[in-house]
């Protein structure tokens, strides 16, 4: 496991170094964008923009690695990137932010790609999943550090955009100079069957699809109900870190209980208490203290964020294996849709009740999560042949699939 790792090491200290960078940005654009009176329509526009960019990146990305290789895109990916917040911080404009959100989720997808697609490459089939459960740890880890950093300087001076900026910049200097062999990328590219994946598994597609609705808002808007909550951008920091930090902590128990039993009561389970937690925070938000405000935050992440691996699992355990890629590639871009629709639907909710209608709306995506779940479980009873894929290799077919596909809708 160390040898599998050492391996592959330049390529994810690159992850985190990367990903610190995005978790500053994601919790200082939202907090800096409140301080400066921004509409909740508009920063959550800047959320929409962002997953806009991201799945297009994840749909024509890989034009780009069949042109120039993994390492050029990596660095060209990576210099746009870190142009960004530089921009963001020197023109505090929304129409601007907008468009620097979309081609920063774009830089991120591509970025995504090269990472993954190099770490599939160093992987085996017997080291595939543990690479990415390190990998799928490492992310979540980190982008807690970035979030963090929110807290080193004031978000209305230029210091954390430079910083995130130095950051993302220096994520290229480990993976450039990695001496690791590029992939080949001579793959065939899979072309996406919507209602095929539908067929086979109504409740992961749905699933994938509701994580994104219930979780890009999170990402877009929590810092403004934090706001809601309490004028201290630094808690707005603590409450992200809170919830992703829970959401590191929720993946594995709820990823090996869904290895044991039908897949589709874990998924409920999941819905069931994200909303009930989603339901508490709005009701009780304005008079519980700080301490429980974080801790119900954590819950809730501890059980919305492995939705989304447990609804690839479960739709996989259905399919042929030489439809994982396809599969994966298509709730890859039903999380993409949530993730875009999202934040534009969420902030309607907190216009009618206020900053706490960001977890109404989510914790409505779960009540209706929810309920397709049992009624899908009343027509279609788990067998014994249904076997399981175990989370992780879904997992890992999930994030190296991205570079692989072309759309067909």
């Amino acid at each position: 496991m160390i040898r599998v790792l050492a391996s592959v090491a330049p390529l994810l200290i690159g992850v985190a170094i990367l990903l610190t960078g995005q978790g500053l940005q994601g919790t200082l654009l939202p907090v800096r964008a409140n301080l400066d009176g921004f509409s909740t329509f508009s920063i959550g526009l800047m959320g929409g923009a962002y997953f806009f960019g991201f799945t297009i990146g994840c749909l024509r990305g890989s034009n780009l690695l069949r042109r120039a290789g993994h390492v050029r895109v990596f660095a060209a990916m990576t210099a746009a990137a870190s142009a960004a917040p530089l921009l963001h911080g020197l023109w505090v404009e929304p129409w601007l932010w907008w468009v620097l959100r979309c081609i920063t989720g774009y830089c991120f997808a591509v970025l995504y790609v090269v990472i993954e697609s190099w770490l599939n490459e160093q992987s085996t089939n017997e080291t595939r999943g543990a690479v990415f459960s390190a990998y799928t740890l490492i992310t979540l880890t980190v982008l807690a550090v970035g979030q963090q950093m929110l807290l080193l300087y004031d978000p209305q001076e230029m210091y954390l955009f430079a910083i995130a900026s130095a950051v993302v910049s220096v994520a290229a200097i480990p993976v450039v100079l990695s001496v690791a062999p590029t992939p080949a990328h001579t793959e065939t590219p899979v072309k996406l069957d919507i209602r095929r994946v539908f067929r086979i598994s109504p409740v992961g597609t749905l699933g994938c699809l509701a994580s994104g609705l219930a979780n890009g808002v999170f990402w877009s808007l929590a810092p403004v109900f934090v706001a809601g909550y309490s004028p201290d951008f630094k808690l707005a920091a603590w409450f992200m870190t809170a919830a992703v930090l829970g959401g590191a902590v929720g993946q594995w128990p709820l990823g090996l209980w869904s290895d044991r039993v039908d897949r589709r009561w874990v998924i409920a389970f999941a819905a069931f208490v994200g909303m009930l937690v989603g339901l508490s925070i709005w009701w009780f938000h304005a008079d519980v203290s700080v301490i429980t405000l974080m801790l119900l935050g954590a819950a809730w992440g501890a059980v919305a964020f492995p939705i989304y691996a447990v609804s690839v699992a479960h739709t996989n355990d259905h399919a042929e294996p030489n439809e994982y890629v396809m599969i994966s590639s298509v709730l890859l871009l039903m999380y993409g849709i949530g993730a875009i629709a999202g934040p534009f639907l969420a902030p309607l909710v907190m216009r009618w009740v206020g900053s706490g209608g960001l977890y109404l709306f989510a914790a409505t995506i779960h009540l209706l999560l929810l309920a397709y779940i049992l009624l899908r479980m009343r027509n279609r009873k788990h067998t014994e042949e249904d076997e399981h894929l175990p989370v992780s290799d879904s997992l890992a077919a999930t994030q190296t699939a991205s570079h692989i596909y072309e759309e067909d809708m």
